[in-house]
């Protein structure tokens, strides 16, 4: 992550990549998400890949992608919350939606942050459309354990500050309000691709198929035979997700954006 964007008044890390001059690009813009961060390398390292997946995203589909750490994560400033992700995924996608060269904004992530960018996507009319990849359904099983999720975020090097969260119970009912499935209900006919391997150990392929189902038309499910939960490193998966992006440029149906509600 080589630049920073703003949420609020955290500084987060980000990348933007774009398309050659003489490609002449898209028009869209497409902000990719990381995930939650695992052992043994926690928060620090979440995310490092990302920037050369945006590259090779701009390259072969000709949009303007920024990627960036969430809160707690990386280099970026603050402490982990579910309300604070998705208040910095939607400062990503204004800051993207803000340059000239996008006309149009879309999401996607990689486990939970699939999962956010549903959710995120649902509640905001300047995202005409979302990918979730390898993404568990909710985070309320998260929240049937607070004392085990402020210790695991804490040892994973998400919550840095001391005496963070000062509402536990707020801290830990806003993750368990993370429902992608009752987000995908409300995307409102805008596209949702959900991309789940068939051989996924982690996230069971019933969190998808319940997204796709929650979202009607304009959604569509494509699992990858023999993946498992990793697809971020399946080429299968990689060009599932180009194809798709093309798709939406090219489809005369797709929405326009509008302008945002006032918040």
């Amino acid at each position: 992550m080589d630049e920073t964007i703003l949420s609020g008044d955290l500084r987060l890390s980000s990348h933007l990549a774009a398309p050659a001059p003489a490609s002449g690009g898209t028009g869209l813009g497409l902000v990719l998400c990381h995930g939650l961060p695992n052992p043994p390398r926690g928060a620090a390292t979440v995310g490092t890949t990302y920037p050369d997946l945006a590259d090779r995203i701009a390259s072969e589909a000709v949009c303007v992608v920024l990627t960036f750490n969430f809160r707690g994560t990386g280099t970026s400033e603050g402490d982990f919350s579910a309300r604070g992700w998705l208040d910095d995924l939607r400062a990503a996608v204004r800051a993207l939606a803000a340059r000239p060269d996008v006309r149009g904004v879309w999401t996607a992530g990689f486990g939970h942050g699939g999962t956010f960018a549903v959710c995120e996507a649902a509640d905001d009319p300047l995202v005409r459309g979302v990918a979730s990849i390898a993404a568990p359904s909710t985070l309320r099983d998260w929240a049937q354990d607070p004392g085990r999720m402020l210790v695991h975020t804490r040892s994973m090097g998400m919550i840095r500050t001391p005496g963070f969260p000062q509402d536990a119970t707020g801290w830990v009912r806003d993750i368990g309000r993370i429902d992608a499935v009752a987000a995908a209900a409300r995307l409102d006919g805008r596209p949702l691709l959900v991309l789940h391997g068939m051989d996924d150990a982690e996230v069971a392929e019933a969190d998808a198929r319940a997204m796709v189902d929650a979202a009607g038309p304009g959604a569509e499910l494509r699992l990858v035979h023999g993946a498992g939960h990793r697809l971020r490193h399946d080429p299968r998966a990689i060009a599932t997700l180009l194809g798709w992006l093309s798709r939406q440029i090219l489809d005369p149906a797709a929405p326009e954006p509008v302008s945002p509600r006032p918040s």
